[in-house]
C-alpha cells in the first residue's frame, strides 16, 4: 500500500511539476455575464447588465482599462452627431467627467447639459478615474490579463470561456472587443476589410481616391516601391479586398516646461524611410503632420489627419492585426509605436520641413503625469476597423442615408460616414495617391452625420451559430457602415444596450435571439437610452433675392446644389448675386476634408471653357484645388479666389480641357492646404469651337 502511495505521489509530483503558477490557481468562477474586452463598449456594457441586476465578469485580455477613451483619445467625437440621442452611459461618464473637474476647481470650456457641437474634452487619467468609479460602483468584478484561449459550446450555446487567468462560465456573454475575438473563436460568421460597390450597392464602397495624386514618383532607381508606399498594384475600383483603415496612436503632448518629458528618440531611426514624404515636401506639398486638439490641462490631444498626405498612421501596416495573435499584435504594436517615434523625428529634424513646422512639433513632447505604467505612453492603439460579424442583419450605406428607420433600434447613431486611408499607391505616370478615404459625409447644411437607427439584429450572430453572444462592437455591418459606427459615443451606447439584452436574456432564460423587443425596449428607455430618431429644426429657406436662374445661363452650369458635398460645408447667402440660392463654404479650415464632387457627361467631345463662379474677398483661398477626371486623364488647377470677377460678370474664366463623352466627367474641389475660405457657387463649362 505504501508503495502505491508513494508512486502516486510521484507521478502527481511530476504532473505538478510540469505546470506552471498560473496554471495551478486558475480560478473559475460562473456569474449571469460574461463581457471580454473592457473597451468603452465593453464597460458600458458590465456596467449596463450590473446595473439590471445580474452578476457580471468584464475580462481584458491586456492590462489596460477603457480602450481608447482612456488610452489618449480625449476629446469626444460626438461633436459631429445629434448630441440629443447619445445618452445614457455615454452622458453619464461625461457628466461624472465634467463633475471631476469642477470638484477641482477647474471651469472646462463646455457644458455637457447643452447638446451643442462643442468639443468635449478631457483628460486621460481623469477619464480612467471615472471609467473605475462607474465599473465599481456598479458591483462589476474586472479581471485584467485574461487573454482568450478556447470557447466551449454545447450546440449553438457557449458554456465556458478559457482564459490565460482561469475559465469563466455565463449564461449570456458579451464580445466586447475592437477586433471580435470571442465572436470568432466561437465559431460566428464574419468578414474584414471592404466590400465591392456591388455587394450591397454601397456608391462609397471600393477603392476612392478623394485626395488626388501627389506628384511625385513612388519609386526607387531601381524601381522599387519607396518606403511607406504600400502597393503599385490598382485593382477594379469597384471591387473589395481585405484592407482595413490606418490605425494610430492617440498622443497625449504638452509643451508646458513643468509637464513636458522629451518625445522618446528612435533607437533605429533610418532618414531613408521618408524619402516619399521628403519628395512630396521638396514638390510644395504641405498636408502632413499631426492633428491637435486643445485639451484640459495645458495638453494636446494628437491624432492622425485624415485630410493629410502623411500623417500618424502606418498605412497598410494593421491589416492582420484582428486575425493575429498576442504576439504578432504585439509586433504590429510596436511597429507602430517606432513608426509613430520616427515621423515625429523625421518632422523636427529634417531639413526638407520648413522651420517653423519643425520648431512647432519640437516644443512638444510626452506629459509626465499621464500613462506613468508604460513611460508615459498611450497604452491603446487606436484599432479604427476590425473584424465585422456576418449577422442578422447587415447596416449598409442604404440604411445611413436612405432607410433610417428600423422596427428594433437599439441605438440612433449619427457620426458621419468618415473613413481614413487603406494604401498608398504608386502610379507608372510618377505620381503617389493615399486610398481609401471617406471624407465625412454629413447632412447638408449641419454640422452631423444622417441620424439613423441600428437594429438590435445588428448584433445578434445567427442563431445556429451562438445563441447566448451579443456583439456590439464588431457588431455586423458593411465596411461603409462601421465608417459611421465606428467612435466611441456610438460604440458605448451600443455596449449599454447589449449589456441590458444579456442581462435580461440571462434573467428570462431564453436565448437573445428570442428575447422579445418590446421587453428589452423597455429596460433601453429605462437606462436613458434614446431609440426615436431625432426631429431636427428646419433650416433657414435660402432667399431668391439676388439669384440668378442657371437655365438662363449658357453652356453647362453645375450649380452647389448639384455636388455631392463631403465635410463641413455651410451655407450662406452673404454675398450676392448667386447662381441659384446661394452658395457654400468649407468654413476656412482648410484641413482637407470638405469635397464636393460633380459627376456629369458632356453630350460632345472636345475642348470646354471652365468658368467659375465666387464671391472674391481678401478672407478666400487663394489656392483652391479643382481636379477634372475625363477620358482617363486628370488636369489639376489651383484658383486664386481673393482675384476679382471681370467687371459685370457672375463667371471667371479658369481654364480650358479636354473631355470626353465616353464615360463621366468628374470635377473635384476640395480643401486640402487651402490658405482661407473656399467658395462653391457654380460652375459653367462652355464648348470651344474647333
Amino acid at each position: 500500500m505504501l508503495s502505491v502511495r508513494l508512486l502516486f505521489t510521484a507521478v502527481l509530483s511530476l504532473v505538478l511539476a510540469g505546470l506552471s503558477q498560473g496554471q495551478l490557481f486558475a480560478e473559475t468562477k460562473s456569474v449571469d455575464v460574461v463581457v471580454y474586452g473592457a473597451t468603452p463598449g465593453g464597460v458600458c456594457a458590465a456596467i449596463a447588465a450590473a446595473r439590471e441586476g445580474a452578476s457580471v465578469i468584464l475580462l481584458e485580455p491586456t492590462s489596460h482599462v477603457g480602450g481608447v477613451n482612456t488610452g489618449g483619445l480625449s476629446f469626444s467625437d460626438s461633436n459631429q452627431t445629434v448630441r440629443s440621442t447619445v445618452m445614457g452611459l455615454f452622458d453619464e461618464w461625461h457628466r461624472r467627467i465634467e463633475d471631476d473637474y469642477r470638484s477641482r476647481g477647474v471651469k472646462l470650456p463646455y457644458d455637457v447639459s447643452v447638446k451643442d457641437n462643442s468639443k468635449w474634452t478631457y483628460e486621460p487619467h481623469v477619464a480612467m478615474r471615472v471609467t473605475k468609479a462607474m465599473l465599481k460602483e456598479a458591483g462589476v468584478d474586472v479581471l485584467t490579463q485574461r487573454e482568450l484561449k478556447s470557447v466551449r459550446k454545447e450546440d449553438a450555446t457557449i458554456v465556458e470561456i478559457e482564459t490565460t487567468g482561469g475559465s469563466y462560465a455565463a449564461k449570456t456573454f458579451v464580445d466586447a472587443t475592437y477586433e471580435g475575438d470571442l465572436m470568432a473563436a466561437a465559431g460566428v460568421q464574419w468578414t474584414i476589410g471592404r466590400e465591392g460597390k456591388a455587394a450591397f450597392g454601397e456608391s462609397l464602397a471600393g477603392k476612392r481616391y478623394p485626395k488626388g495624386r501627389m506628384k511625385l514618383s513612388g519609386f526607387d532607381a531601381q524601381g522599387n516601391l519607396l518606403p511607406l508606399v504600400t502597393t503599385s498594384e490598382l485593382g477594379n475600383e469597384s471591387e473589395g479586398d481585405d484592407r482595413v483603415m490606418v490605425y494610430s496612436f492617440r498622443l497625449c503632448l504638452t509643451s508646458d516646461p513643468a509637464n513636458r518629458i522629451p518625445f522618446p528618440k528612435p533607437e533605429h531611426y533610418d532618414p531613408a524611410r521618408f524619402e516619399v514624404v521628403r519628395r512630396y515636401a521638396k514638390s510644395g506639398g504641405t498636408s502632413f503632420g499631426i492633428d491637435l486638439y486643445p485639451l484640459p490641462g495645458n495638453k494636446l490631444d494628437g491624432n492622425n489627419s485624415i485630410g493629410g498626405q502623411f500623417s500618424l498612421g502606418l498605412v497598410g501596416a494593421c491589416n492582420g492585426w484582428s486575425e493575429g495573435d498576442a504576439q504578432r499584435r504585439a509586433e504590429i504594436f510596436e511597429a507602430h509605436r517606432q513608426y509613430t517615434l520616427e515621423f515625429y523625428h523625421f518632422l523636427t529634424t529634417d531639413q526638407a520641413v520648413p522651420e517653423e513646422v519643425r520648431k512647432k512639433y519640437a516644443a512638444l513632447g510626452l506629459c509626465r503625469d499621464e500613462f506613468p505604467d508604460t513611460d508615459h505612453w498611450p497604452p491603446q492603439l487606436y484599432v479604427r476597423e476590425g473584424r465585422r460579424m456576418q449577422g442578422m442583419y447587415v447596416v449598409s450605406e442604404d440604411d445611413i442615408l436612405k432607410n433610417p428607420t428600423k422596427e428594433d433600434p437599439i441605438v440612433v447613431s449619427s457620426f458621419p460616414i468618415d473613413s481614413h486611408d487603406c494604401q498608398r499607391v504608386a502610379f507608372e505616370d510618377g505620381t503617389v495617391a493615399d486610398e481609401g478615404t471617406i471624407f465625412p459625409v454629413r447632412m447638408p447644411g449641419r454640422r452631423h452625420g444622417y441620424a439613423y437607427h441600428i437594429p438590435y439584429r445588428a448584433i445578434l450572430p445567427q442563431a445556429n451559430q451562438c445563441d447566448n453572444l451579443l456583439v456590439p462592437v464588431a457588431l455586423s455591418c458593411t465596411h461603409v457602415g462601421i465608417s459611421s459606427i465606428r467612435v466611441e459615443p456610438t460604440w458605448m451606447i451600443l455596449g449599454q444596450s447589449a449589456g441590458i439584452a444579456a442581462a435580461v436574456a440571462a434573467e428570462d432564460g431564453v436565448t437573445v435571439q428570442d428575447l422579445p423587443y418590446e421587453r428589452l425596449k423597455k429596460r433601453l428607455l429605462a437606462q436613458g437610452q434614446v431609440l426615436e430618431l431625432p426631429k431636427l429644426p428646419e433650416l433657414p429657406e435660402p432667399s431668391n433675392e439676388g439669384s440668378i436662374p442657371k437655365k438662363s445661363l449658357a453652356g453647362i452650369v453645375l450649380d452647389d446644389t448639384d455636388a455631392q458635398l463631403e465635410g463641413a460645408w455651410s451655407h450662406s447667402t452673404n454675398f450676392k448675386p448667386n447662381i441659384e440660392k446661394g452658395y457654400v463654404h468649407d468654413e476656412a479650415k482648410g484641413d482637407g476634408l470638405s469635397r464636393a464632387t460633380f459627376k456629369l457627361s458632356v453630350p460632345k467631345s472636345g475642348r470646354y471653357l471652365v468658368l467659375m463662379a465666387y464671391s472674391p474677398h481678401p478672407t478666400r483661398a487663394k489656392n483652391v484645388p479643382v481636379r477634372i477626371h475625363s477620358g482617363g486623364k486628370e488636369v489639376l488647377w489651383h484658383i486664386d479666389q481673393t482675384q476679382p470677377l471681370p467687371t459685370g460678370k457672375m463667371f471667371r474664366e479658369i481654364g480650358q480641357v479636354a473631355l470626353s463623352a465616353d464615360g463621366d466627367t468628374v470635377i473635384d474641389i476640395g480643401n486640402e492646404g487651402t490658405d482661407g475660405f473656399v467658395i462653391l457657387d457654380a460652375l459653367q463649362l462652355i464648348p470651344v469651337a474647333p
